[in-house]
């Protein structure tokens, strides 16, 4: 059999639908599929791992500006220093802006073909956005990495313990995990890369309104509201906790019950979006 003939042979066994390939079910395809997406995306970064300094940029700066230059003016209801209060939610709002650069990675590629590219070839209709969100999730945990190596120089500290700190970090990936999706679904539906630069607009507000600066129960109380039914909010709180950080309750149920929320919310985001995602995916150009 020529290589063309073994090649074409492989690519009609591989057809939706047609059944498992030489003996491997469908789902093997499908972890083989996403891991060859996720190679790809990875391999970008590493060319061009200055998209990785440009998403830490925003974050840094926020971090020694609010820690250094408005910190001494800020408040901790319930006592406690600022910069020790503001790191967790710096943390959250890194975890969940991110999902902005999966959608201007999605939105980029569709634009220049690439993903019409994938949809004509014979892969697991779940390999696109499950291969860009393990992808997105490994960045994520580096951004994570950097981010607290940069708070642990200016003198933060995890007082909550090894344990503590690994369920902090845990919760915040999980946070990532489950935006990667909404970034995934935005991506192909806004038509231009500016377009979804535009999105900034939503993100920011998004996360500006929550507990990552400030506690609720210091703002207005329809926006405090609004702030503590965040799930940014929630992953704060709860990462806050885990550190032995200050934690700044207002004693509403959702912040008293953080960490049952911090698992909540990201759950719910998934099983909403990640369907949506694969299914917008699949029906691209019909």
């Amino acid at each position: 059999m020529t290589t063309l003939e073994r090649n074409t042979a492989t690519t009609d066994a591989r057809r939706p639908g047609d059944g498992p390939d030489r003996g491997h079910s469908l789902a093997y395809w499908a972890v083989s599929d996403c891991w060859n997406i996720t190679r790809r995306t990875l391999t970008n970064y590493q060319r061009q791992p200055v998209a990785i300094v440009w998403q830490l940029g925003f974050p840094i700066l926020s971090l020694l500006l609010y820690g250094y230059v408005f910190g001494s003016a800020m408040l901790v209801p319930g006592g406690g220093g600022y910069r020790e209060f503001l790191m967790p939610g710096m943390f959250a709002m890194t975890m969940a802006m991110g999902f902005m650069s999966t959608a201007v990675a999605v939105v980029t590629d569709a634009s220049k073909g690439v993903v019409d590219r994938f949809r004509s070839m014979p892969m697991a209709p779940s390999a696109f956005a499950s291969g860009r969100g393990a992808a997105d999730l490994v960045v994520a945990a580096a951004e994570l990495t950097i981010l607290a190596v940069t708070a642990l120089l200016i003198g933060w500290r995890a007082d909550g313990g090894v344990l503590g700190a690994l369920g902090a970090f845990g919760l915040l990936l999980l946070l990532r995990f489950s935006l990667i999706w909404v970034g995934v679904w935005l991506g192909m539906l806004v038509p231009t890369p500016e377009a979804a630069g535009g999105l900034y607009a939503v993100a920011f507000p998004l996360t500006m309104i929550s507990s990552t600066f400030v506690s609720p129960s210091l703002m207005p109380d329809w926006l405090g509201f609004v702030a503590a039914w965040n799930p940014i909010s929630s992953t704060a709180t709860a990462t806050r906790e885990l550190f032995g950080s200050p934690v700044a309750g207002g004693g509403t149920w959702v912040e008293e019950h953080a960490l049952l929320m911090a698992v909540v919310w990201p759950l719910v985001i998934t099983l909403v979006f990640l369907p949506l995602a694969v299914r917008r995916f699949q029906g691209l150009s019909r």
